[in-house]
């Protein structure tokens, strides 16, 4: 009996392997403990309290100990994820299987952050932004990645998101990293300019009282915390020393959660992507994908604009958090500011236009009237009852006073503008703001009046931009600039209706 012969022609391909699911890092269960350890001591305490230090209470901690590393060990072993073709895998086969599907095309960034405790044990944390609303939960997460494992994932997610998958041409070569601008040290001295981090210390003194309060029944000290704070108000001379202490540790503390928060900022352009990276103890990795950027906005308060520096954030179609992961500079020079986000993004070359005069008008009045209607208000009541009023009325019309320059530099810092490719609007004098977004985010306009802007022939004009804050105003512009503004910009859309 004859064998058939072989079928003739090249050898057929060996179908691609598929890939092994994945476990986070083993070395995460010593971490997993620690962070249950917060929710589990109060009870804990209890249990020992009730029992009266008992072997058996001590057995019984022991055994909730034991249950909640137990119940980790479990997690842990009952979770994998995977690449599978076009999207990735996040399996949980705990109770019931869960299976969460995120694709690739999905993927806007990739946060990767080191907190104290991963990074004891070489561990990170990797985070998905999938443009999903509603917040972080809603994002895929990877929590115990080795860091080598983390960076490898990271580089894989972004660069098959940034290339269709199912293209027949082989990727691109990686390109090498670009650093846009490694902030200097000397530069975490502007941090107390920014204002929040000045509260610092008010924010930790805060949270302490609450605790103290908070666990003060449970610990058995609530009636010594609450003596103490009678005592306290019955000598204020304490209360005025503490807050004056306070106000002196504001730049000290303010300074070093700057630092903390800010040490080393580098912005990398690396495959497609703005890469920030920043943070002493938490180390946090931020990825946005450079073509889903559409401008960017710079920000500087009082203070900041006294020392010339400037905040810096890109609008990024998608992106949850924008104030936090869209953050492209912490304080630098306005200078440096204004250069690295015209190479990272785009410059915008024009100028700013000013607004009418009624909208100085109208500044000054709203600095100066509420003031000087305070100062009104109490006059009679000093010449009637206490010289204390008088007190009261001066401070209302020394901030008259101050009013004045505050309402021309808020006039000032009016403005708009457009160069061709990008639009700008300024606002602001506490918090002056500049948001540079490109024409092709524009996707709508919105004019709006109040009741007192009818008065005044004045409007606020909207550009709609499907990105960071969704709309972006010019306020307070005449009747001709809220049509001559967006007839320029999109003359498409808008000289129809004006034939």
């Amino acid at each position: 009996m004859t064998q058939p012969a072989p079928a003739s022609g090249p050898p057929q391909p060996l179908p691609p392997p598929v890939p092994m699911p994945m476990r986070l890092s083993p070395k995460v269960l010593l971490i997993d403990p620690v962070r249950m350890l917060p929710s589990l001591l109060l009870p804990l305490v209890g249990v020992l309290f009730v029992g009266g230090f008992s072997p058996r209470s001590f057995l019984w901690a022991a055994i909730g100990i034991g249950g909640t590393i137990i119940f980790a060990v479990v997690r842990w072993a009952t979770f994998t994820y995977q690449i599978v073709g076009d999207r990735l895998e996040l399996k949980r086969s705990l109770i019931s299987r869960s299976v969460r599907t995120i694709p690739l095309e999905r993927i806007r960034g990739v946060d990767v952050t080191t907190p104290p405790m991963h990074r004891l044990l070489g561990l990170a944390v990797l985070k998905l932004d999938t443009g999903a609303s509603g917040g972080a939960e809603q994002e895929g997460e990877l929590d115990g990645l080795e860091v080598a494992e983390g960076e490898r994932l990271k580089a894989v997610l972004l660069r098959r998101a940034h290339v269709p998958v199912h293209e027949d041409q082989p990727h691109a070569r990686p390109q090498p990293d670009n650093v846009i601008i490694r902030v200097p040290r000397a530069w975490l001295l502007y941090g107390p300019l920014s204002g929040a981090y000045l509260l610092t210390p008010f924010a930790l003194a805060g949270g302490a009282i609450g605790l103290a309060f908070q666990w003060g029944g449970e610990l058995g000290f609530r009636d010594e915390a609450w003596d103490l704070g009678q005592s306290l108000l019955d000598h204020p001379i304490f209360i005025a020393a503490a807050v004056l202490m306070l106000v002196i540790l504001m730049p000290f503390v303010g300074g070093v959660m700057y630092a903390v928060f800010h040490w080393d900022f580098t912005l990398t352009r690396r495959d497609g992507y703005l890469v920030a990276e920043r943070g002493l103890i938490n180390r946090r990795s931020v990825s946005l994908e450079a073509r889903r950027v559409r401008g960017y906005e710079i920000a500087d308060g009082l203070a900041e604009r006294w020392a010339g520096v400037a905040r810096a954030w890109a609008i990024v179609t998608g992106l949850g958090d924008s104030e936090t992961r869209g953050q492209l500079l912490p304080d630098v020079p306005r200078k440096v500011a204004e250069s690295v986000t015209s190479a990272a993004i785009g410059p915008y070359t024009a100028g700013l236009r000013p607004h009418p005069p009624i909208a100085r008008n109208r500044r000054l009045f709203r600095a100066i009237a509420p003031n000087l209607a305070l100062a009104a208000l109490f006059t009679p009541a000093a010449v009637s009852w206490s010289p204390v009023w008088w007190v009261l009325a001066g401070v209302a019309m020394a901030a008259a006073v101050a009013g004045i320059p505050l309402g021309l530099d808020r006039y000032r810092s009016l403005g708009h503008g457009y160069d061709g490719v990008r639009l700008a609007v300024r606002s602001g004098s506490l918090r002056r703001s500049q948001a540079v977004v490109e024409r092709r985010a524009v996707v709508g306009w919105r004019v709006t009046q109040t009741w007192f802007q009818r008065r005044a022939g004045v409007m606020t004009l909207t550009a709609g931009v499907g990105a960071g804050e969704g709309g972006y105003s010019a306020i307070d512009v005449s009747e001709a600039q809220a049509t001559d503004f967006p007839t320029e910009v999109t003359p498409d859309w808008i000289l129809p209706f004006r034939r």
